[in-house]
């Protein structure tokens, strides 16, 4: 009998610890999350823009796509990151819609990025930077120009640039949500020669810089930053900066140029950190960014930041699953960012989550979609 009470009171205590168990991550976790950007499938989304602008669907049928670029060819290119692969969608006829799915490098590992520079496309690779040269045939030959890239961990993605002297920069997401990194090239940005030679830290204290730009007028580098997680719905703020070489962003002691983490920071810790020129709300994910360079927006948007926002899970109502439009004046932020094409998140129901942008040489601003699988192609048609 006492050891059947002795059983009956270990199993109590058993109960009361996963009742409690269940409270603290519902309380801590689980009340802050929604998988509305992960449960079901995506689909064609009703994308709404300003008046005067037009939406068709320029690209579908592609898993996974990630960052787009226009090649010196005039084709748009895709790291399409699900099907390990770069094609191009060439649009012959003109009529705004790719014509074919045409893969130039295949057997890649999660192509994320890619920008063409010097008669080549490199590719940024979850450990790697890849150039792909023509081969002499109708494809491309992969070959490491920095292959000993920090990967694993929470953020994976590795976005590439060059500025504007031809160095090549690339983006490193911290292996976490919060907290210090072994290595040092996480969380930030580095610089290399174009070749991988020479390799240093440009700037720190980035959690994950997804979108790297270089804005037209002044040459300089700018982007996006992924704020931290489980620090309430509406802080940190999302944040856009510009990078200056030896510039440090505050991870994971300072967020966003001012507020101090509750777990690795203390007084002073935002001392010396530089501000971002842009804050967004929390969790809406920034991801691609791109500076209007095209000729047939209306003057108003000349040179203006688009940002393509790829959406929340760390906030019971999601926000985000959109693009943004920040006003520009002389290479300077004039104002604050707002809606510019919205529909992927509808009735809370997600259809689609941006990440590239691209300004075609026909004007028109294209975005990919990696949960539907689409390219939008955005157009003023009045």
């Amino acid at each position: 009998m006492a050891a059947r009470r002795t059983r009956l009171l270990w199993l109590g205590l058993l109960l009361l610890a996963l009742a409690l168990g269940g409270i603290y991550v519902y309380h801590t976790f689980l009340s802050r999350v929604n998988f509305a950007g992960s449960v079901g499938a995506g689909g064609a989304a009703t994308v709404r823009v300003p008046p005067g602008f037009s939406v068709n669907v320029f690209a579908e049928g592609l898993d996974g796509p990630r960052f787009i670029a226009f090649g010196p060819d005039g084709v748009l290119y895709v790291a399409e990151r699900g099907a390990g692969r770069i094609v191009a969608l060439p649009d012959g006829d003109g009529d705004g819609r790719a014509d074919a799915l045409q893969p130039v490098a295949e057997g890649l590992d999660r192509p994320h990025s890619l920008v063409y520079h010097e008669g080549a496309w490199y590719v940024g690779l979850p450990g790697s930077v890849v150039r792909l040269a023509p081969d002499g045939g109708s494809g491309t030959t992969p070959t490491v120009v920095v292959g000993d890239l920090p990967s694993g961990g929470a953020h994976t993605t590795r976005t590439v640039a060059f500025l504007p002297d031809g160095r090549m920069v690339v983006a490193i997401g911290s292996s976490c949500n919060v907290c210090v990194e072994d290595d040092p090239r996480r969380a930030a940005i580095m610089v290399y020669n174009a070749d991988g030679s020479d390799g240093r830290l440009l700037a720190t204290g980035l959690r994950n810089a997804v979108g790297l730009a270089i804005e037209p007028e002044s040459g300089a580098l700018w982007a996006t930053n992924n704020g931290r997680d489980l620090m309430g719905d509406d802080t940190p703020p999302e944040t856009v900066v510009i990078v200056n070489d030896g510039d440090h962003f505050g991870w994971p002691a300072c967020h966003a140029g001012n507020i101090i983490d509750p777990d690795f920071g203390a007084p002073g810790a935002c001392e010396g950190v530089v501000a971002p020129v842009v804050t967004l709300q929390a969790h809406m994910a920034p991801l691609g960014l791109a500076f209007y360079t095209g000729q047939t927006f209306p003057d108003d948007y000349r040179g203006d930041l688009f940002i393509a926002l790829h959406g929340s899970w760390n906030r019971p109502e999601p926000v985000g699953y959109k693009v943004m439009r920040v006003p520009m004046a002389g290479g300077q932020v004039a104002g604050p960012a707002e809606d510019f094409a919205t529909g992927w998140l509808t009735d809370g129901q997600v259809f689609g989550r941006p990440v590239g942008l691209a300004v075609g040489p026909d004007g028109a601003l294209y975005v990919s979609d990696d949960r539907g699988g689409f390219i939008y192609r955005l157009a003023y048609a009045p």
